[in-house]
């Protein structure tokens, strides 16, 4: 896994939280690469990490955003779902999830520490 510049895909997200969740993830990690998809196809495109939407925009067999966590493959890249509801967050992480962040929080201390953890990477000076 890259120590500094991770690729970390955007899963179901709408342009507009696309644009927000991309600017706050370089705030966090300057040299991160940030793809976005919106169909099952391109999940198998390389990524250190998907960031998937709650409810998923696009072509993807379900609409639901932990449905899909609960269905990737074992070897498949870490994922965090994003939502404001705990409930779902919860149900995230008994899906496989690593613990993640809801987009009110996507430029909160909170948001950089699921995104670092989830990366194992550590915080830079």
């Amino acid at each position: 896994m890259p120590t500094d510049s991770p690729t970390i895909t955007l899963v179901g997200h709408c342009r507009p939280d696309v644009f927000a969740l991309t600017a706050a993830i370089r705030g966090y990690i300057p040299k991160a690469t940030v793809t976005s998809i919106n169909s099952n196809d391109q999940m198998t495109d390389p990524t250190d990490l998907y960031l998937i939407n709650r409810i998923l925009d696009g072509d993807f067999p379900t609409e639901s955003g932990i449905e899909l966590i609960s269905n990737l493959p074992e070897n498949a890249p870490p994922a965090i779902l994003v939502t404001n509801i705990e409930q779902h967050a919860q149900a995230a992480l008994q899906a496989g999830a690593k613990p993640g962040f809801g987009k009110a929080d996507s430029r909160t201390p909170k948001a950089q520490q699921a995104l670092l953890n989830a990366l194992n990477m550590e915080i830079s000076s």
